[in-house]
């Protein structure tokens, strides 16, 4: 019998539109604190880069803080977050500047909003995509 809840690439497909759409809202009207150039091309790679964490990385995160959320679930998640979107914008420093830039604002508190925005839309998806 086949699976109800859809097949595996349709909801890597799912996560990826939705990381693109959530890059583009974030980059609309988060500006002060996350800011995106090099247009649509930019939107689609760092949302493909976070689709592709979220699928090879989160769970290695997820077990690596594993004690801390035991302790303190809601530290745990807002290092994990940050860890995750470190990477993020490691990556694309790695890229050319022409292509794609990222630049998050704000000091520790940018930080802080960006993670747990895309922490808290992560989840959602995920509860969607169930």
């Amino acid at each position: 019998m086949a699976d109800s809840s859809g097949s595996l690439p349709l909801k890597i497909t799912m996560k990826a539109i939705l990381n693109i759409a959530l890059v583009w809202g974030m980059a609309t009207y988060l500006s002060q604190y996350f800011e995106l150039t090099g247009g649509w091309r930019a939107i689609i790679i760092v949302g493909a880069l976070l689709t592709l964490l979220n699928i090879l990385v989160r769970p290695i995160l997820a077990i690596i803080t594993m004690p801390l959320r035991l302790f303190a679930t809601i530290l745990a998640v807002i290092i994990s977050n940050g860890v995750f979107v470190w990477l993020v914008h490691l990556l694309v420093l790695r890229m050319d500047p022409a292509i794609v830039g990222l630049e998050i604002f704000g000091g520790v508190w940018g930080w802080i909003v960006v993670a747990a925005v895309i922490g808290f839309a992560n989840w959602v998806m995920k509860e969607i995509l169930k």
